[in-house]
């Protein structure tokens, strides 16, 4: 008999649905967000044993809330159990977004009419593999692309495709709640006669909830709070509360392996004034992932100058459950860390989907047509920049109004006379030479280029 015993893998237990293997550590299973250029950012997905965190300090937007809600339709859509952690359960469940044609319209009385110029601006972000015809010289290059593409397999389970107009429908929140994948966990039953804190009675309430399953559970469950510290949270204090649920909460998921969360606050909690200085490093370090959608309605000059972007993303923190350093800087594409420095990052919502790309300024004078004024975007931002006047001459007659261009181009040709040196000669002594007095020299153009404004066409 051989001493010599073959080596066979070990077999390993099926992975749960919605869920695969992380390109940077086998050791790591990842799950969706359900916004694929979200899960290009975190190398992949979310671990699960880890929780995210979106930020939103802008108070006249909700994207915070919107990334939770991809995130909870996500969990439905594969199959896995949701939690949510909010006193209207079930109606942020039903006002979550669901898949294209699977579910009623956003206003069943009044559907929403198709934008051309959405429609099409959709098209064209999801047509990125589409051939265009350009010079044969250049079509092997590879074409721009800013994000990206949409999840092609459509029929795996692990990144569904959304649509923003659709709704999840009732029948799919009832079966849910039936067969156990929909658990409401509301903060206002959390008081007990001890005045015991909200965040720690919602941390032990998870906790049972979680150890129901145990480590080798099949159902990966998805813990979404979309208002950490609202108003019926109670009154909560930054240091003693808000930072001990969060803590709290990244241990309760490392004890269970299949459990992952995603965490948004309103935001006033999201702005460096509430905790004090360092607040928002503070809530990166005691969360897994954390990125702040930092939006531009409240700063018109930005809105002006990236007029096709709703706002800049900051990444705080990133996963790295089982390496010493992110997947995300070695698999994602956006960032692009494998072929130079970080890109800047931008997000933009548009009437079907949210998008998160590489920040970029637009083309000046367009791609469609030739422009002899200068864009819309460069006329706000040099308006909003400018806060006195120039004082510079100009001539009345090429003052224009808004409608005509601001420039004005004058050419005025110039001769230029050359005295041939033989012509002295001549004059000493007093013999002529006809056709010697004057060399031909070429006619030389002289343009004079007047502007309104000379800090736009500075060459």
């Amino acid at each position: 008999m051989s001493a010599f015993k073959r080596r066979t893998t070990a077999k390993q237990p099926p992975l749960p649905a919605g869920t695969r293997t992380s390109p940077g550590s086998t050791a790591t299973v990842i799950t969706s967000t359900g916004i694929p250029s979200l899960d290009d950012i975190l190398g992949g997905g979310l671990p699960l044993s880890c929780a995210l965190l979106a930020l939103a300090p802008d108070a006249h937007t909700a994207y915070g809330e919107l990334v939770v809600k991809y995130f909870a339709a996500q969990g439905l859509a594969s199959g896995q159990r949701v939690v949510v952690v909010d006193p209207r359960a079930e109606a942020f469940l039903a006002e979550c977004m669901w898949l294209p044609g699977g579910g009623a319209p956003a206003d069943a009385a009044a559907p929403p009419q198709p934008v051309a110029g959405e429609d099409g601006e959709d098209e064209k972000a999801s047509e990125h593999g589409m051939k265009i015809k350009i010079a044969w010289r250049y079509a092997q290059m590879k074409q721009f692309q800013t994000t990206v593409p949409s999840s092609s397999q459509s029929a795996e389970d692990y990144c569904k495709t959304f649509d923003l107009t659709c709704r999840v429908p009732q029948a799919v929140i009832g079966n849910a709640r039936a067969e156990g994948k929909f658990v409401g966990v509301s903060p206002e039953d959390a008081s007990t006669p001890e005045r015991t804190s909200s965040c720690r009675t919602i941390i032990r309430r998870l906790s049972d909830i979680l150890s129901q399953d145990g480590p080798e559970a099949q159902v990966a469950t998805r813990i979404c709070i979309p208002a950490l510290g609202s108003y019926e949270w109670g009154d909560l204090s930054p240091q003693q509360d808000i930072s001990f649920f969060l803590h709290s909460l990244r241990a309760l998921l490392r004890r269970n392996p299949r459990a992952c969360a995603s965490v948004c606050m309103p935001p006033n909690l999201c702005q460096e004034g509430y905790g004090g200085p360092g607040w928002v490093q503070k809530l990166g370090w005691l969360t897994d992932a954390s990125i702040t959608l930092a939006a531009f309605s409240s700063n018109p000059s930005l809105s002006a100058m990236f007029s096709s972007h709703h706002g800049l993303v900051h990444i705080h923190t990133l996963p790295a459950p089982h390496t010493l350093l992110p997947p995300s800087d070695k698999f994602s594409t956006l960032r692009g860390l494998t072929s130079s420095g970080e890109n800047n990052l931008a997000f933009k919502c548009m009437r079907k989907r949210l998008i998160f790309e590489t920040l970029h300024l637009d083309v000046e004078g367009g791609v469609g047509e030739r422009r002899t004024t200068p864009s819309a975007s460069a006329i706000a931002t040099m308006e909003a920049g400018q806060g006195h006047d120039h004082s510079h001459a100009h001539d009345p007659s090429t003052t224009t109004d808004g409608s005509a261009s601001v420039a004005a181009v004058q050419v005025q040709l110039e001769q230029v006379q050359i005295t041939a040196p033989a012509a002295q000669d001549n004059a000493a002594t007093g013999v002529e030479k006809p056709g010697s007095s004057f060399k031909k020299a070429k006619v030389k153009k002289k343009v004079a280029f007047i502007s309104e404004r000379p800090d736009l066409y500075d060459f």
